[in-house]
């Protein structure tokens, strides 16, 4: 759920702004406007309204950048959730990443291409002399600004786009995605570091708190969401790895083909307490189908006592179903996809192997990372049919490379 104040939309993306913008745009303004040679040339008012008008050129310039993002995503029929500014810039959030190593770079390289662009335009705006010199000074510097801001955003780490174009580059390479990533992260992290010793640097060198302040929140936020790229591909590729097998249980019954519908609502589903949530009918050494309660439901009750099981069962074949050799991602996607709670898994021989559901996916994923996660816990996924707030697996799989 999108969190901040929604102002609009541009190109149909919606625009929100994060509580920390406001803070980091009253601090800018303060900063700018208690400038001793602006008060003294324009007053304490008109110092703060260049402050105020200052910081929002600057984040009309991010967010210029990040709509150059989001348009090139668009292009290649990618959704942009939204676009959202807080305090240290802002961030599209795309629906999925492109498809191709030369897509994702198209994407991440044209944020810094807008942010140069906008560098020459009012680096030559300022050149004319043509606006006022308070203006032209203001200019002057967003034109720094921007120039700034496209170089910072190309270093080689993750989340910087600059780290985006290296992974691109990396994924171009090794043909996989899940490498460039992992390159890209790694990168993001010395360049995190690296925020943090030039603010130690900053302190000793000069005492200024400030000065140092900056570069270690920086190093800190990149350190943060490198650490986050790197988990969340360790976890793209475990899922990966594993089969739809590897999460299937035997969670059902099977029942004779020939039980009347009404023996199998009076033994099964009003006197068997721990009743399976899951039957299919057999007859002959053959699965005939799953039987549900829903189609139960469907046949008049003066009929349950001469029509049976095969009567109302649902062939194997005609269900929502992967074998036990499909990759979970694709079970994951076909889950979402259907909006069903629950596969079929079958037997290369078309028989029943066993069900899945969100649950038994955590599980198996929880096993294979060896992640906390309990049984209570998976039992409530179960009952609830949704993935934990830390886990969302659907979301996941749709960034996972497709072999």
């Amino acid at each position: 759920m999108q969190t901040g104040w929604r102002v609009g939309s541009l190109f149909n993306i919606p625009l929100f702004i994060d509580n920390s913008w406001f803070f980091i745009v009253l601090f800018i303004t303060l900063s700018r406007g208690s400038d001793p040679m602006r008060v003294e040339l324009l007053g304490t008012g008109g110092a703060w309204a260049v402050g105020l008008v200052y910081a929002l050129m600057l984040f009309g310039s991010v967010l210029l950048h990040e709509l150059g993002h989001s348009l090139v995503a668009q292009s290649q029929g990618i959704t942009v959730n939204s676009i959202k500014l807080f305090l240290f810039g802002g961030v599209a959030s795309i629906e999925r990443e492109s498809s191709t190593p030369g897509g994702a770079f198209k994407v991440a390289a044209a944020g810094p291409a807008v942010s140069i662009a906008l560098f020459v335009l009012l680096t030559v705006l300022s050149g004319t002399n043509s606006l006022p010199p308070v203006a032209n000074g203001l200019v002057r510097e967003v034109a720094q600004v921007n120039l700034v801001l496209a170089l910072f955003n190309l270093l080689p780490g993750l989340p910087l786009d600059g780290g985006q174009i290296f992974k691109a580059a990396v994924w171009k390479a090794t043909n996989s995605r899940t490498e460039g990533v992992r390159w890209a992260a790694k990168s993001g992290q010395v360049v995190g570091y690296s925020g943090l010793a030039l603010g130690l640097v900053a302190f000793l060198s000069t005492g200024d708190l400030f000065a140092a302040l900056w570069p270690v929140l920086i190093g800190l936020f990149i350190l943060r969401n490198a650490g986050a790229y790197n988990r969340m591909n360790t976890l793209q590729e475990q899922i990966g790895k594993l089969k739809a097998a590897d999460a299937t249980i035997r969670d059902f019954r099977v029942l004779d083909a020939n039980m009347s519908l009404r023996q199998f609502a009076d033994e099964y589903l009003l006197e068997d307490k721990k009743a399976a949530p899951v039957y299919f009918a057999s007859s002959d050494g053959r699965y005939r189908g799953m039987v549900t309660i829903e189609d139960l439901r469907q046949v008049e009750r003066s009929e349950w006592e001469y029509r049976n099981l095969h009567s109302i069962a649902r062939p194997l074949l005609e269900i929502p179903h992967v074998s036990e050799n499909t990759s979970l991602t694709d079970a994951i996607q076909m889950l979402e996809e259907k909006g069903i709670s629950r596969l079929t898994v079958l037997t290369p021989a078309d028989s029943v192997a066993g069900t899945i559901d969100r649950g038994d996916i955590v599980r198996a994923v929880a096993r294979a990372l060896k992640l906390p996660i309990t049984e209570p816990v998976i039992e409530k996924i179960k009952q609830e049919g949704v993935y934990p707030a830390g886990l969302q697996l659907g979301a996941i799989v749709q960034s996972i490379e497709k072999a």
